[in-house]
């Protein structure tokens, strides 16, 4: 056991610790770079898009856990696969790689196919405006941050060593007016890129995109079926399903044909801002060379299973922070678990209809569409799953016009104790500049609460709740 300060500070020291610089806090306003903290506080947040502020029964559990002393970091992480195997119903072949953050998983899919080919990789992305920044960084195999979670100084943009030879396209999921583009032409995009990459001796790694900031899912499985049954060998597959709006049969669905589910910790999950985990199908390791060098300097030994080729060349050190933050989410992974899913669908119906009555009833509020236009009935293009999160088109605003104006009002009411999700470049105006937009999110800590309460108790609670969000927007009824 570590023994640890078991004071609510010291909590919040440890979970704001190893990491890179995002996940530090403002010593003036205790608060990181997303507005939200390692701690519970008293705020209206529906930011689950972009980071959460630790739950009180969350913290809590945090609390008893580091005044009993931490266990030795390699079995507590091992207990923790376990813990979230069971949540997903997978089978124990399951790898499961534990990261700092959503960022650093994009390294776990590429050391697995470094060596697939003479020339190198060829890395797939699906909108990267929608995934997150550093992601552009990460996924050419390049160090996104001037620090890694060891405390490591970096140069943002430099290759990890043994990562070099990675080629990177952006495919838009998005039209330039904002509408979400047809599966098949974003299918047709990724076939012309691995046949790029395979006659120049790349291998090709296909990300696909289970709820993006905006909640779409493309491309289709049928799209993926065809894409892995047409380029066999000449391309591995990885799902960003960092959001984690996605239930436990379609997680089972992608791994069954051998993807990669990356998810995090701290989006709908609504655990403490950073932490990453990637579940990994048994071919990745079978085929799998070492790790390459350059991981020593981003991960420890026991956050890759102990058989993983080259797991040996990582520093057998802890990670206390992270171990807490990965504590914690698993912890609301599991109170939302055992939710009945009718439940859950009552929840979720009330949040839709608080944010229609509030929200997107007022004519300066557009909705921007989740869906691919031409596929009938909601629950096909957007599960239950992916109806916690709204995203507003906020351009007809003057406040919150453009892009950098909505980023602008985002902070403005953030300081006043109103958290949403951060704006996304996902449409643009007449004149060429991106929208403003905001998101609007549950969490799963923010489901267990509210199915907790009779149904008019929760729709009173929503209704509020928008009512407050539509006051900090300067709405007008």
């Amino acid at each position: 056991m570590q023994p640890l300060n078991t004071t609510a500070s010291g909590a919040t020291e440890l979970l704001s610790s190893g990491g890179d610089a995002r996940i530090l806090l403002d010593p003036d306003s205790g608060l990181n770079q997303y507005h939200s903290t390692p701690y519970p506080r008293d705020v209206i947040a529906y930011a689950s898009s972009t980071a959460n502020d630790t739950s009180a029964d969350a913290f809590a559990r945090v609390l008893e856990l580091t005044e009993a002393g931490l266990d030795e970091y390699p079995g507590a992480l091992e207990a923790m696969r376990v813990r979230l195997r069971r949540v997903f119903n997978l089978d124990r072949e399951i790898d499961i790689v534990f990261a700092a953050s959503g960022t650093d998983l994009e390294y776990v899919p590429l050391a697995g196919v470094m060596a697939r080919g003479q020339s190198g990789v060829h890395n797939i992305l699906l909108g990267a405006d929608e995934v997150g920044s550093g992601c552009i960084h990460s996924a050419r195999g390049c160090h996104f941050a001037d620090r890694t979670p060891l405390d490591i100084a970096c140069n943002s943009g430099v290759p990890l060593e043994g990562m070099a030879q990675v080629s990177l396209v952006d495919i838009p999921v998005r039209t330039a007016s904002g509408e979400v583009r047809a599966s098949r032409e974003i299918e047709a995009d990724i076939s012309r890129e691995v046949e790029f990459a395979h006659g120049n001796g790349k291998h090709t790694l296909v990300h696909a995109v289970h709820g993006s900031k905006t909640g779409l899912i493309l491309p289709r499985l049928d799209a993926l079926d065809r894409l892995m049954k047409r380029w066999g060998g000449a391309a591995s597959f990885v799902i960003d399903a960092c959001q984690v709006r996605i239930a436990p049969e379609m997680v089972s669905a992608y791994l069954e044909r051998s993807a990669i589910v990356m998810m995090t910790g701290s989006k709908f999950v609504g655990g403490p801002p950073f932490s990453g985990f990637a579940l990994i199908p048994p071919r990745w390791k079978a085929m799998a060379s070492d790790l390459p060098l350059g991981l020593a300097r981003v991960f420890r030994r026991p956050e890759w299973p102990s058989d993983w080729p080259g797991a040996t060349c990582l520093p057998d050190t802890t990670n206390p922070g992270l171990q807490m933050r990965l504590e914690a989410s698993v912890f609301e992974l599991e109170r939302f678990t055992a939710i009945p899913i009718e439940r859950v669908e009552r929840v979720i119906d009330a949040f839709g209809a608080a944010v229609e009555d509030c929200l997107i009833s007022h004519d300066q509020i557009a909705l921007v569409s989740p869906c691919e236009r031409g596929y009938p009935g909601e629950a096909e293009d957007h599960p239950l799953e992916m109806r916690t999160l709204v995203t507003l088109d906020v351009s007809s605003l003057p406040q919150a016009r453009t892009f950098e104006d909505a980023q602008a009002l985002h902070r403005r009411i953030a300081c006043g104790g109103i958290r949403l999700g951060q704006p996304v470049r996902c449409r643009k105006l007449e004149d060429g500049t991106w929208a403003g937009t905001l998101r609007i999110g549950l969490s799963m800590p923010q489901v267990v609460a509210l199915a907790a309460l009779d149904d008019a108790a929760m729709n009173d609670a929503l209704a509020s709740d928008m009512r407050r969000v539509a006051a900090a927007l300067d709405l007008a009824y």
